[in-house]
């Protein structure tokens, strides 16, 4: 009845290096959770997505899909390299047509997107409203939308766009019926 019970080892990317993981790392490491991302070196696991966040991007995809211009491609479930320590996954990208260098690509480079869309969770919020802002505008994304919830469960999207001078976001607008904007290209949004 006794018997020995065997325990898994742990795998090793529990135990970071001491200078932290790299861009690079995310595709060498074996099985990772899905949607992992590296923030300043360290690995961030995401919670699962809850209805009003899988129903937002539904719809911000579809209306992106019909309104990127030519040469322009929305990507979900993908990570952006901001430089060696830092690959997170945003929610929805627009990048140019030439970043996906082919099938087995999982990532684009900072210089090949013009907007990045995070929608807000309880357990992503400050990454969502103050780290991964930064460091969207620190590489140089021209574009950065922030969607959270209204009380009654309807999204409101705050929109950001890049001060090359402060390599800062100023907010554009915040869109709670209608998300009808020109930059970074026409676009017009029922949020309701």
């Amino acid at each position: 009845m006794g018997g020995t019970m065997t325990m898994e080892p742990y795998p090793d990317w529990l135990r970071p290096p001491p200078e932290g993981y790299t861009a690079e790392d995310l595709d060498r490491l074996p099985d990772l959770p899905p949607h992992t991302e590296l923030l300043d070196g360290s690995l961030i696991f995401v919670s699962p997505q809850n209805l009003f966040h899988m129903r937002t991007l539904r719809r911000l995809e579809r209306a992106l899909d019909a309104a990127v211009p030519e040469g322009r491609e929305v990507w979900r479930g993908m990570t952006v390299t901001l430089d060696r320590r830092n690959r997170p996954e945003p929610d929805l990208l627009v990048v140019t047509a030439q970043a996906g260098t082919g099938p087995k690509v999982t990532y684009c480079n900072a210089e090949d997107v013009s907007l990045v869309i995070e929608v807000v969770s309880e357990e992503s919020r400050e990454r969502d409203r103050q780290v991964k802002p930064r460091k969207y505008a620190a590489a140089g994304i021209p574009h950065f939308w922030r969607v959270e919830g209204d009380e009654e469960g309807r999204p409101v999207v705050h929109t950001y766009e890049l001060d090359p001078a402060t390599q800062s976001y100023g907010l554009t607008g915040i869109h709670h019926k209608q998300l009808k904007l020109e930059r970074p290209f026409p676009v017009d949004i029922d949020l309701t």
